[in-house]
């Protein structure tokens, strides 16, 4: 696209900018939104009419889309917007602060615009940098990018604003990754990209090789069940299943999916993969499409996430020429490749089917199941979808064999697994275990232990995870370990809690999340999830109402029975979680 600063009505460039996307029909919506953006600032009426259209789509959906998306405007904004994440992890490391200062710099309240058009301020939900916050995203019209920057304080806003401050594109890595094991992390923590001839110097790219010159599709689905991978993005639903199941699908053509809409707060760890070595994955998911006789992959990257954008567009571009993408790769007749598409702010299209609905054009409404992706996904075809780090441990089971990758874990939790840790401990990171391990082993051995304080407290899995407390600590990692401690391990998140925080202050932030990012389809989720916010808001602020303990447990048991989807039947889990472990939180108003 032109970095160009342009008078919202020519649209002169927005009809060369279209043309790519007008054979798309609705599917090039999401696309040409972004790029009709980078143009203008925002989208104001006439360039919406103009890609309504083009994409031959109702100018009433062209709307709804802008209206759904946190990071499309269809009002003037600033210049330069500034994003400022405040999740639970950031806030820790002084993210109010920084919000305050940003405001200060630019004269403004939250949401607001300064008076010049110079700058925007806004509450960002998690931008996936919780190892190295305060983190900060940051949109430049001149020229036009999109940078999140780590380790912001409330002194170093105004450098942002000239594009200085610390990333992880910058040489040094904001990014530590260590564990016991380096199996898919090998690459990563480098504070650069691993090309495709780095990759290929460690065994990269012969798992893909095996598998179009000596292995049938039917032959990687079985090595998937015998290794028993299950999907590490949260739901644990065994891999082999779905490839088997889109295998056997009738139908054509059929798609491959990769889901790298990570948005859950404490995570960080395929953004992490997607930056450092991205190849692994792209192998893993090639090898997918190969087993369901996928003819296309999409790569579905979180909008917030720039970066991770650029670096898997640059893997693609190497593979393609190495002819590990495109017509009859490796002379196996097999034919297939990849596009990414970038979302747009929404936590919601991390559930497969709202995903789906992102790519075709449309607002990330999840789908009634059944039907199932595998024999109706994507644009209605027989679909496969996983997450970044469940292609990334594809490739080892291939070459090692299921035994090793077995042997990695325990019998009901094979392989290795990625662990997001963030808050208070010592070295904040990316660990790669192998099943079993304990979270004492992981906080205390690998992090380094607890700062500030004792340890209070740990949420497991994510916004949607649970709480366990020091009693916890020899717990195995495992999905039955967790399980029997009334656990779970979700997304892979451990964010960790000295006994100096307000716990009801973090819970307040959660509920802040899942109501700004509840999608609105249902209304258990679209109404529970601000009343959940509202309510806890009240007991940080010192100002309860009679009966709000009991409101919650009502509110909450009626998202996790009502909803449509995984966003409101696990809004409410971290509270009940709080409510058993320290029902003391929830009786008063005064603050810890």
């Amino acid at each position: 696209m032109p970095e160009l600063h342009l008078d919202p009505l020519d649209l002169t460039p927005l009809h060369h900018a279209l043309q790519q996307y007008a054979p798309l029909g609705r599917s090039g919506l999401l696309p040409a939104l972004l790029d009709a953006q980078a143009l203008y600032g925002y989208i104001p009426p006439p360039v919406a009419a103009e890609i309504a259209q083009t994409l031959n789509t109702p100018l009433a959906d062209v709307h709804g889309v802008i209206e759904f998306y946190a990071l499309l405007y269809n009002e003037p904004v600033g210049r330069t917007v500034l994003r400022v994440c405040t999740d639970p992890s950031c806030a820790l490391r002084g993210g109010d602060a920084v919000l305050a200062a940003a405001c200060t710099l630019a004269g403004v309240e939250v949401g607001e615009t300064s008076a010049d058009g110079a700058l925007t301020v806004e509450r960002s939900p998690c931008l996936g940098h919780c190892n190295s916050g305060v983190s900060v995203n940051v949109s430049f019209d001149r020229p036009q990018r999109n940078i999140t920057f780590a380790h912001v304080t409330p002194d170093t806003v105004e450098e942002l604003l000239d594009g200085r401050g610390r990333t992880t594109a910058d040489f040094w890595s904001e990014d530590y990754v260590g564990g016991d094991l380096s199996i898919v992390t090998p690459l990563c923590g480098r504070g650069r990209r691993t090309r495709l001839l780095e990759y290929e110097a460690v065994g990269g790219m012969q798992a893909l090789r095996k598998v179009l010159t000596t292995m049938q599709p039917a032959e990687v689905i079985e090595a998937m069940h015998q290794a028993d991978l299950l999907g590490r993005g949260g739901a644990a639903f065994p891999t082999w299943a779905k490839w088997d199941g889109a295998s056997k699908a009738p139908g054509q053509p059929k798609y491959f999916v990769v889901n790298a809409d990570e948005s859950e707060p404490g995570t960080f760890k395929d953004r992490v993969l997607l930056e450092g070595d991205p190849c692994r994955v792209l192998e893993g998911a090639i090898i997918g499409a190969f087993a369901i006789g996928a003819s296309r992959i999409y790569i579905y990257i979180r909008g917030e996430y720039p970066l991770a954008i650029e670096r898997v567009e640059a893997a693609l571009h190497e593979l393609r020429s190495a002819g590990y993408l495109g017509a009859n790769i490796l002379g196996s007749g097999f034919n297939i490749d990849a596009e990414i598409r970038s979302g747009a702010g929404a936590y919601i299209c991390g559930e497969e089917t709202a995903l789906f609905e992102s790519i075709e054009g449309k607002r990330g409404f999840p789908r009634v199941k059944p039907p199932f992706p595998t024999t109706y996904g994507l644009f209605g075809k027989p679909t496969a979808i996983n997450n970044v780090e469940t292609l990334a441990q594809a490739p080892y089971i291939l070459i090692h064999g299921p035994d090793a990758f077995q042997r990695l874990g325990t019998a009901e939790s094979t392989g290795p697994k990625l662990l997001c840790v963030s808050g208070d401990v010592v070295r904040p990171g990316l660990y790669e275990i192998g099943f079993g391990a304990t979270l004492r082993h992981l906080i205390e051995n690998l992090a380094g232990g607890v700062v500030g304080g004792k340890l209070q407290a740990m949420l497991i899995g994510g916004a949607a995870g649970a709480f366990a407390t020091p009693a916890e600590l020899d717990t195995p990692i495992t999905f039955q370990g967790l399980r029997d401690a009334g656990l779970t391990l979700g997304s892979g998140a451990i964010m960790v809690f000295n006994d100096k925080r307000d716990l009801r202050d973090i819970l307040r932030r959660l509920a802040r999340f899942f109501a700004h990012e509840s999608c609105g389809k249902c209304y258990p989720c679209q109404l529970g999830t601000q009343r959940q916010y509202e309510i806890l808001d009240r007991l940080v602020a010192g100002r309860p109402l009679p009966g709000d303990a009991s409101r919650l447990r009502d509110v909450g048991w009626t998202m996790t029975d009502a909803s449509l989807c995984g966003l409101g039947q696990t809004a409410a889990a971290a509270v009940f979680s709080a409510m058993k472990r320290w029902p003391e939180l929830f009786e008063s108003g005064e603050v810890r």
